[in-house]
């Protein structure tokens, strides 16, 4: 009969749900990383959806108005790429 397992793959069932669970989890990593990639890295974390700006663009545009000197925008674009 077919409902007759006597000795048939006994101890070998928990490879078939590890694998499936294996198969799941690199599924689920593979579409993150794709997420990841799509976004640019970046988190959408501001409110509908909109991309924050990063501490070097900041940096940049703080620079560029003139709020801070070379000196200082040199030691800060240091320290943001060492850190």
């Amino acid at each position: 009969m077919w409902m007759d397992y006597e000795g048939y793959g006994m101890g070998w069932h928990w490879l078939g749900w590890l694998s499936m669970a294996f198969f799941w989890v690199i599924l689920i990593l593979l579409v993150l990383a794709a997420v990841k990639y799509l976004t640019g890295g970046r988190r959408l974390n501001a409110p509908g959806g909109e991309r924050t700006p990063d501490a070097l663009a900041v940096l940049e545009e703080r620079y560029a108005r003139g709020e801070i000197g070379r000196d200082e925008y040199l030691q800060k674009r240091n320290d943001l790429k060492r850190g």
